[in-house]
């Protein structure tokens, strides 16, 4: 029996692997996203009188085609050594904290929005979003930024329901516009 004074090299833990190939992360939810594009796709009812070659399955297929693409493209850039580039920060200091507050005040915005678009309808959401948003990111013109809000938002609303076609609840004011 011969005893051996070599000693191997520690492993590197699993989680350090993970860590250095993170980016496989997105190639793995856009696999997934390509798939669900793919099996609506082919899921979808077609009218079998329609005109021309192209056909309302095509785009979802382009696009679910082009999604498993780049997951498989990304997936062979990572496990060959590629990484993507640290965020520069044009004009960020990446040093400090993430500013929460704002964070929260959007997110509260979004969501009393979403809340609030079927029984007040999307003038009053929208002037909410849009005056909200504005308030959150520092602006603190509290006599014009309102107006600006619910003038943006009777545009859009307008612009959509009447132009475009798209139906957006009215709410109380529906009778009005």
């Amino acid at each position: 029996m011969t005893t051996s004074t070599e000693t191997r090299p520690p492993r590197a833990p699993a989680r350090s692997w993970l860590r250095d190939h993170s980016e496989l992360g997105v190639c793995v939810l856009l696999l997934a996203l390509g798939v669900l594009v793919l099996t609506d796709a082919l899921a979808m009812d077609v009218d079998l009188t329609q005109r021309g070659p192209v056909g309302p399955r095509t785009v979802p297929f382009i696009v679910g085609g082009g999604l498993l693409l780049v997951a498989v493209l990304l997936a062979v850039d990572v496990l060959r050594g590629g990484r993507g580039e640290a965020e520069g920060g044009e004009d960020i200091d990446l040093s400090e904290p993430a500013d929460w507050r704002t964070v929260l005040l959007l997110a509260g915005v979004f969501l009393a929005t979403a809340v609030l678009i079927e029984p007040a309808g999307f003038p009053v959401a929208g002037a909410l979003l849009f005056w909200g948003a504005a308030y959150a990111l520092g602006s603190r013109h509290l006599q014009r930024d309102p107006l600006i809000a619910a003038a943006l938002s009777l545009l859009t609303y307008t612009l959509f329901n009447n132009l475009l076609g798209v139906p957006l609840p009215g709410g109380p004011l529906m009778g009005a516009l």
